[in-house]
Formats: C-alpha cells, structure tokens, sequence
C-alpha cells in the first residue's frame, strides 16, 4: 500500500508533532499551517489570527503499520476535541481542533470515530473539530520543526508537550516506536 496523508490541527503544533514522532508507522511528521487563506504564511502571520490557517501536523503514515482510526484515536486522546479555536492557554483560530483529510477513507474515518464519541458522551461538551478537505498546506519554519526533540527542557515542552507524550506512550504502549 502507498503511504498516507492526513493533517491535524491539534493545538500548538510542537505537542502534536512530539506525540506523533513516536508513533510506529507515522514516517514523517512536519509542523504547518492549512486550511487558511493566504499564501506562504508565516508564523507570525498566522499568529495574528487573520490568516484563517490552523497550527497543524501533516502526518505521512504506512497503512500496513497503523490504521486511519489509530492515528485519529491518538489524536482524540491527546487534545481536547471540545475546546472552540483553543487548547488550553493557546487562543485563536489558530489553534482549533481540526482534521484535515487528503481522502474519503479519512474523511470517513474522522465522521465515524467523532459519531461514536459523540454517541458515547466519552466528552463531557460537544466535540468541535473540523472535518475539512485539505487545503492551502505550507510547512512552518525550521525552527519549529522537531522543536520538542531540539528544546526539551524549554518550559512550554515541559509543561504542556511531555505531558502528551507521556499520556500517549501509557496508553498506546503498543504503538510507540522502538
């Protein structure tokens, strides 16, 4: 099978890209904005809120390895899905629950695993994510990618980042890369 791609706009893109560069069959992880509507935006623009992108991971991940559903599972588990154009103290547009899909499979995928949380009130308020095509993808600067990996004592990687890996690698222990 060909590899895969899917973007995840999950909050502050360096927790994201920490909890999936340590996921068996993600290969290649890189931090971005999408889904907004200007071109090449950089850091600082998106920050402004006006770019309409979100703070995202593209995700490249084997089939053979790890499903869509498992990928997604992780990213249920480790954002809050019901936290409108935030997490935690990130506010803005910028920062939304959003999943990006590059086919109807993941489109698919997304509805269903959102249907049944739903269903199972597994969240204690509705779940807000975005389910959108993806569009208008540019990688963020280099100095945000494999920032938590770069910066690991940094206060923000500390406080907010490690904690999600930690939660990730207890929970999905037989998904962590060896």
């Amino acid at each position: 099978m060909d590899p895969q791609v899917i973007v995840l706009g999950g909050g502050c893109f360096w927790c994201t890209e920490a909890v999936y560069k340590e996921v068996r069959g993600i290969t290649d992880v890189e931090s971005g904005y999408s889904n907004g509507h200007q071109q090449r935006p950089s850091y600082q623009d998106v920050c402004t809120g006006t770019t309409g992108h979100n703070e995202v991971v593209k995700l490249t991940y084997d089939p053979t390895q790890i499903t869509t559903r498992q990928v997604l599972e992780i990213f249920f588990l480790v954002h809050d899905p019901t936290q409108l154009n935030r997490q935690g103290n990130d506010v803005g547009t910028q920062y939304r629950s959003g999943i990006y899909y590059t086919s109807d499979e993941q489109k698919q995928a997304a509805e269903e695993i959102i249907r049944e949380l739903t269903e199972a009130k597994a969240t204690s308020k509705p779940i807000v994510t975005e389910v959108k095509a993806l569009s208008n993808y540019w990688p963020a600067e280099d100095y945000h990618q494999d920032f938590f990996e770069k910066n690991p004592t940094q206060g923000y990687c500390l406080a907010v980042a490690a904690p999600k890996v930690d939660k990730f690698r207890k929970t999905f222990r037989e998904l962590v890369k060896r």
